[in-house]
This record gives C-alpha cells, structure tokens and sequence, in this order.
C-alpha cells in the first residue's frame, strides 16, 4: 500500500536540517531515524511516532491515537496518529517533538 508523500515532505519540513536525521524505507512507508533509532514515519496517511512506553500510555488516552499494530503484535512505545490528528503543522511538530525527546535519550546505532 502506498504511503502519503504529502505527510513525509510535511515531517522533512519539521526536521529540516537537524543531526543526525536520516530518511529510511520501513513498514511499507518511509520512516526518520534519529542517530540510527527509529524516530516517526509514514504508514498510509498517518504519523507513526515513536515516544516510548510511559508516554504511548498517556497518548493512547488522545483523540485520534492508536497503537502502532500492523502485523497482530503491538509496537511496544509506539503509536499511530490518524490524520485527522496531525491536520495542522503544530500538531505534527508536537508529535515530532515528543518523539525527539525520547529518541534522544537511546543510544545512537
């Protein structure tokens, strides 16, 4: 299935020309990495982003937010922002800035 262009030049455009940020194929989208980790992509038409387990938990509680399960097993810190939750470019930068904060903190790859 073919994944929103539209949603990654929107994500490229808040990422711009950060460290570190690399551009990869997954999932049958396109994901950014941050140091090597998984940082948020494009799955059909909605942002997965990764925010870590405590932080899905409370996210999961949003409008518009889901568990990022694509094959019956859920991504554990990971979660699906449908686009009706990202309409607006401070609403997908807040999600990008949540998953920055927790990237952040891994370990680079």
């Amino acid at each position: 299935m073919a994944y929103s262009k539209s949603l990654a030049a929107r994500i490229q455009h808040v990422v711009g020309k950060r460290r570190g940020i690399a551009e990869k194929k997954m999932f049958g989208g396109v994901c950014f990495m941050l140091n090597g980790n998984m940082l948020v992509g494009v799955w059909q038409s909605s942002l997965i982003a990764r925010v870590g387990v405590d932080v899905a938990g409370m996210a999961l509680e949003e409008e518009f937010v889901r568990e990022f399960d694509i094959t019956g097993r859920p991504m554990k810190g990971w979660i699906v922002v449908d686009p009706e939750g990202i309409d607006s470019d401070e609403q997908l930068r807040t999600w990008i800035d949540r998953s920055v904060e927790f990237v952040s903190t891994l370990p680079p790859k």
